[in-house]
């Protein structure tokens, strides 16, 4: 098992637009690609404005598929191109399981 951390900042006027767009319209098409959602979160301190989600993969093969069928979803696209234009920064690691953490 793979875990993706995904984190987006936003000017603060879009931030919660976002957030609500996200949830209506973004999160069930993303959840139909990437399965299984570990967590979603903002931050409360540090780099405001962001958003911080987690999602998990078997493998790095398991990652690559659903990501390519997202971004090959047009209703995806559609909604990235609303969301896009409002951020402002962007930050991706792949983070493997120790043998004893809790998620593996």
């Amino acid at each position: 098992m793979i875990y993706e951390e995904r984190n987006y900042s936003f000017a603060p006027a879009n931030f919660r637009p976002f957030l609500t767009l996200f949830e209506a319209e973004g999160l069930p098409l993303v959840r139909g690609h990437l399965g299984h959602l570990v967590a979603y979160f903002t931050a409360e301190t540090g780099q405001l404005n962001t958003a911080v989600h987690i999602w998990g993969f078997e493998d790095l093969v398991d990652r690559d598929r659903r990501r390519t069928a997202l971004w090959n979803d047009p209703q995806w696209v559609a909604f990235s191109a609303k969301v896009l234009p409002w951020i402002v920064g962007m930050e991706n690691r792949l983070l493997k399981p120790t043998g004893f953490s809790p998620l593996r």
